[in-house]
């Protein structure tokens, strides 16, 4: 759909420019045409940016490829003097999405095989009109990105839910199989999230925090504790009272995790099962002490889950997409 809506706007602005161009008499109209095909992008300041960098370096190219043909000659080589010497030298200047606007402008000035004003004025033409066509149709719109990010939301906090359910199966039964498939899609979903997120930040014409980047950074991060969870978890060879402990916990999570605020109750919950493991008495095994050890790393890290989630919430003061536990 996004690819869609680009075509959209670059046949328009296409046809725009050497509509334009056409209308005013300029020399190579479909040239024009051409620019604005360079020139539209996917979101507003890269668009902007993009643009800036492709006038930018077809003047720059023009002023070099003019010095060039004047003191050499229009010789096919020449051309390749200009690649060595403009191309290293732009991209060293963060002109590098300008390189093929360049290069298509000197190659219509070597056609004409003239360096005179008029040539270069005609140039300069062209790229205003192609370049601030697609610059008008990169601002004048661009598609809306909520409801993709909260399908990527909605399926993330359901990959959380199915994660944790599957953490207090294993805990109440050691025996029991998870191939893992939602953990695998739900850090898809995220890596999605935070890339349409970025598109969606980009298309503001006042630059600010975008809360969708706020929230898929902070499911990263949790993600990264839910897998260390996981890890403990496959060690927990038996059941023990602790674990159901614990299991109660995850399945409390099922339901928090999509939850629009950080209740809290989780965290209290936490620090009583943290009481109850200083009042047990120690294990007389090895197995016991290691299925005790790997549980109370579990629950330290169930700890650092929810403190990612508590520490996000307090740099917002609201939101329409609150950071959620």
């Amino acid at each position: 759909m996004l690819m869609g809506f680009r075509v959209i706007k670059t046949a328009a602005a296409t046809l725009a420019a050497i509509g334009t161009a056409i209308l005013i008499g300029t020399d190579n109209p479909l040239a024009a045409g051409l620019l604005a095909i360079l020139g539209v992008d996917t979101t507003r300041w890269r668009g902007l940016r993009t643009v800036f960098a492709r006038f930018t370096a077809a003047v720059l190219s023009l002023l070099l490829a003019s010095v060039l043909f004047a003191a050499i000659g229009f010789h096919i080589w020449v051309l390749s003097v200009y690649i060595l010497i403009a191309f290293p030298l732009f991209s060293r200047f963060g002109l590098k999405d300008g390189l093929v606007t360049g290069a298509v402008v000197v190659f219509h000035l070597f056609a004409k095989a003239e360096v005179t004003v008029n040539a270069l004025v005609t140039e300069v033409e062209l790229l205003a009109i192609g370049l601030g066509w697609a610059t008008l149709f990169n601002l004048l719109y661009m598609p809306k990105y909520y409801g993709k990010l909260k399908e990527l939301r909605e399926i993330t906090e359901a990959g959380f839910s199915d994660i944790f359910r599957h953490l207090a199966i294993h805990l109440r039964n050691p025996d029991s199989v998870w191939a893992g498939e939602e953990f695998l899609a739900t850090g898809t979903a995220i890596e999605q999230g935070l890339e349409v997120s970025q598109r969606a930040r980009e298309n503001r014409l006042i630059p600010q925090d975008e809360p969708w980047q706020l929230y898929f950074n902070m499911r990263r991060q949790q993600l990264e504790s839910v897998q260390l969870m996981m890890e403990s978890v496959a060690f927990v060879s038996r059941h023990v009272p602790q674990a159901e402990l614990i299991a109660l916990l995850f399945d409390r999570l099922m339901e928090d995790v999509k939850s629009d605020f950080y209740e809290g109750e989780t965290e209290r919950m936490l620090g009583e099962l943290d009481n109850s493991f200083r009042t047990m008495p120690l294990p007389v095994t090895r197995e016991e002490f290691e299925i005790r050890s790997t549980l109370f790393y579990l629950s330290r890290e169930l700890r650092r889950y929810l403190g990612i989630a508590s520490r996000e919430k307090k740099q917002k003061s609201t939101s329409a997409h609150a950071i959620i536990q």
